[in-house]
């Protein structure tokens, strides 16, 4: 690898080091010197966490018109069917190259005699599939692809990685992005690149009850729509129907994997509840399960339903589900004697940075990939296990990136500063204060005035934020300057103050896009708009300020 001495300009750099993030690096040209940046260590995103596994259609009884089929019905209606069309027809081509850099996907059990290496690779069915294809290597599929993908990374010449950087802001120059901010090694610079790449996932962690890690914090979303770019269909939030809770614990996910294998969800009396709202069950597509079990929370006054896996043989949960059985266990559910307490929780950001087929934001030289783009693939409400499998075909299309000739850039001005005097007690009460408001507001269950009284706070909470001395390392720096702190504590509480400027942005354009779409539609519910209207078969996209309903 390069040494990191060398880090302030390439001819590419990728922010995220995720399964988008890393496979883009991959699929850019040998010839291009790539910088990677992760805000904190490798195998911390949300891929890393992702444990159904990734769907294709790879055997004789699918096919991709089925998976076509499956997704842009979970889409209900917003799903753009070319971008669809795309990845379903790359799917079966993008498992062949995870397969041959060495992911170890499940294998079906030989038949006595066969060779083992002739093995079928093993696929199961999830929510609103018509057809078992989801792929997957026990039930830490996210962890098998990115293990297998760092491997690569490392071994590539032409990739620098940039650990515990984090991406503050991008460098436009006449429109066209040409670079980024970061803060790493107590100093805030500027790298230039011919090509920025964002793969800084989704946000979750503006939710205060999240499947995501620490990390979701919609950096990439919020620093690309500062810059100007257009967000789309930012309301789109899905929630996943089952989420693990207990008193102190994370909101661990149990896989959809596990109602597809055939866990019941039944409440305290033992009743298969979810048949009360949809004819399949708990194999209804998420958002409609979700809302079933909050609905059904919100009758019986109790804080949780639970999964009974007594219905699978218990060899087949040891085999598939190894790392929930842990996690449970960790905190004192034995699901061989015991139901899982579970309850919804945001999951997967449908919405992001608009961009096309070759990933290509509304910005010149910005490129998004994964949860932090809205492709189109996910429409209103993403079908399970699409989204690993929109990662690397997305991905892929970057093996065509051409970039400019690479301007060097001037030596930036080195400027000093002593530990700066801020509020972080403000900082810290907005942290702790926006996820309950966002979740209260534009959770499962959305309604006008409680979206509007949560904006105006937020709105709020941005001003006070931005009044902050921090503020004007984040916004106002200039290329020419390069700020070196005198004190850690600094570096640490500028990168809290940003994720949390971060969050305040996203929450903003989820809930104007939430308050402007006045109907429901997949995973975007509201008490007072219930039916889901087709004039409203459109895309909502915010640009700077603006909304407006577009195809693009």
């Amino acid at each position: 690898m390069y040494k990191e001495k060398d880090y302030s300009n390439f001819d590419v750099v990728v922010i995220g080091s995720g399964a988008a993030g890393l496979y883009s690096a991959l699929c850019l040209s040998l010839d291009y010197r790539v910088g990677l940046i992760t805000k904190a260590k490798l195998k911390t995103g949300a891929s890393d966490w992702a444990q159904g596994g990734i769907a294709a259609a790879m055997n004789a009884e699918d096919s991709p018109k089925l998976h076509l089929e499956d997704t842009l019905k979970a889409g209900a209606g917003l799903c753009d069917r070319d971008a669809v069309q795309f990845l379903v027809e790359h799917g079966a081509s993008s498992i062949k190259s995870l397969v041959e850099m060495g992911v170890a996907f499940d294998r079906v059990a030989p038949s006595p005699g066969q060779d083992r290496k002739n093995d079928q690779l093993a696929m199961t069915l999830e929510a609103a599939h018509s057809r078992p294809r989801v792929l997957h290597a026990a039930d830490t599929t996210g962890r098998a692809i990115v293990t297998t993908l760092m491997q690569q990374v490392l071994q590539r010449s032409n990739i620098t990685i940039l650990s515990q950087a984090f991406a503050l802001n991008l460098l436009l120059k006449e429109g066209v992005c040409q670079g980024v901010k970061i803060l790493y090694d107590n100093k805030i610079t500027w790298i230039s690149a011919g090509a920025v790449i964002l793969a800084t996932g989704g946000g979750g962690q503006v939710f205060s009850q999240t499947t995501n890690p620490q990390v979701s914090t919609g950096d990439g979303v919020a620093i690309a729509w500062r810059s100007g770019a257009k967000i789309r269909d930012a309301e789109f939030v899905q929630f996943h129907p089952t989420a693990l809770t207990k008193p102190g614990a994370p909101r661990f996910l149990i896989s959809e994997a596990v109602r597809g294998e055939g866990a019941h969800l039944i409440d305290k009396a033992g009743k298969r509840f979810a048949f009360d709202y949809h004819p399949d069950g708990e194999l209804a597509p998420r958002d409609v399960v979700s809302r079933a079990i909050f609905t059904h929370l919100q009758k019986t006054g109790d804080s949780n339903v639970y999964l009974d896996l007594s219905v699978i043989p218990e060899a087949k949960i040891r085999y598939r589900f190894p790392n929930i059985i842990r996690v449970c266990q960790k905190w004192g559910v034995d699901l061989f004697q015991e139901p899982i307490p579970v309850a919804p929780a945001a999951h997967y950001w449908m919405g992001g940075i608009a961009v096309d087929q070759r990933n290509q934001t509304s910005i010149p030289g910005l490129y998004a990939v994964g949860e932090t783009a809205s492709t189109g693939v996910h429409g209103a409400n993403r079908l399970a296990s699409n989204s690993l499998l929109e990662c690397i075909v997305y991905a892929g299309q970057l093996s065509k990136l051409k970039i400019p000739l690479q301007v060097t850039p001037s030596e930036p001005k080195l400027i000093t500063v002593k530990e700066t005097e801020f509020n972080i007690d403000l900082v810290n009460q907005i942290r702790e204060q926006l996820p309950s408001l966002v979740w209260k507001s534009a959770g499962i269950c959305r309604s006008q005035k409680v979206m509007e009284n949560a904006l105006s706070q937020i709105q709020t909470w941005r001003q006070e934020l931005l009044a902050l001395d921090l503020g004007k390392y984040i916004l106002n720096l200039s290329p020419r300057e390069q700020i070196q702190f005198s004190s850690p504590d600094t570096e640490e509480n500028l990168r809290f103050y940003t994720e949390t400027l971060n969050l305040i942005d996203i929450a903003n354009l989820i809930l104007k896009s939430a308050l402007f779409r006045t109907e429901s539609r997949g995973g975007h519910y509201r008490l007072d708009y219930p039916h889901t209207d087709t004039n409203w078969a459109l895309h909502t996209i915010i640009q700077e300020n603006n909304i407006k309903t577009g195809n693009n």
